[in-house]
C-alpha cells in the first residue's frame, strides 16, 4: 500500500514537471514570434553589378576639330574619304579642318577590280595630277592602280609584269600611274556638285569645295579611301 501511495506520487511530480516545461516552451514561442512581428525585415542589399564598359571610340584620323582653321595656314594636309558616310575630311596635322559631301559612281560598294565597273577604288594613294581646266570644273587626280591593285592583278594574270613593274615605278617616284590596263584609272576628285551619286567611279564635291581643295592640296598629297 505504501508503494503505491509512492508511484502515485512520483506520477504526480512527473506530470507536474512535464507540464511545466510544456507551458515554457510555449510562452518562449509565443514571445520569439511577438518580437519577430515587431522587427522590420531587413531588405536584402543589392548586388553590386559591375557597369558595362562603354564600346571603344572608332579610330579617327585627328584629334582635334577646328572648322575655322584658315587655309592659308595649312601646311600639312591628308584627304580621308569615308565612301558609306559619304565624306571627304580634309585634316592638317592631326586637326579636322574642313569636311565636304561627296558623290560616287553606281556601284559605290567595294574596292575596284576592273575598268569600268563603276567603283571607286579602296587604300592609300596620292594625288598624281592637278587639272584647273577639268571637264567637271576642277580636279585632282588619284594615284589608282596602287601597288596593291597591282599585286592582286598579277596573281591572277591580269596584267603583264611590265605593267606591274610600271605601276610600282610610278608609285616610288609619287608620278601618275599607267591607266591604260585592264585595271583601269583617270579616277579623280573634280567638282560639279554632290547632290546624288552620279560619277563613273570618282570622287565629286561642290564646286566651291573643289575651290578649296585646289588651293591647298599639292602633288603627293596623302589621300586614304575607306569603305
Amino acid at each position: 500500500m505504501k508503494g503505491l501511495i509512492i508511484m502515485r506520487r512520483v506520477k504526480s511530480v512527473f506530470i507536474t514537471v512535464f507540464l511545466v516545461l510544456i507551458t515554457s516552451l510555449l510562452a518562449s514561442c509565443s514571445l520569439m514570434h511577438l518580437f519577430q512581428s515587431d522587427v522590420t525585415p531587413r531588405p536584402q542589399m543589392a548586388k553590386l553589378v559591375t557597369p558595362p564598359q562603354e564600346p571603344p571610340a572608332p579610330d579617327l584620323p585627328y584629334c582635334e576639330v577646328n572648322l575655322d582653321y584658315p587655309l592659308s595656314a595649312v601646311c600639312n594636309p591628308k584627304l580621308y574619304i569615308y565612301k558609306s558616310d559619304r565624306k571627304l575630311l580634309l585634316i592638317n596635322n592631326g586637326v579636322l579642318i574642313r569636311e565636304y559631301r561627296i558623290a560616287l559612281g553606281p556601284s559605290p560598294n567595294g574596292d575596284k577590280l576592273i575598268r569600268g565597273d563603276g567603283r571607286t577604288p579602296e587604300g592609300e594613294f596620292y594625288i598624281c595630277a592637278k587639272n584647273p581646266t577639268s571637264r567637271f570644273y576642277k580636279s585632282l587626280g588619284i594615284s589608282y592602280p596602287a601597288p596593291k591593285h597591282a599585286e592582286k592583278a598579277l596573281d591572277y594574270g591580269a596584267i603583264s609584269m611590265e605593267e606591274f613593274r610600271e605601276i610600282l615605278a610610278a608609285a616610288d617616284r609619287k608620278k601618275l600611274p599607267p591607266g591604260n590596263t585592264v585595271l583601269g584609272g583617270d579616277i579623280f576628285i573634280h567638282g560639279g556638285g554632290a547632290y546624288e551619286d552620279w560619277t563613273k567611279g570618282c570622287i565629286a564635291v561642290r564646286n566651291s569645295a573643289m575651290d578649296e581643295l585646289f588651293e591647298i592640296v599639292a602633288i603627293g598629297t596623302p589621300v586614304e579611301v575607306k569603305p
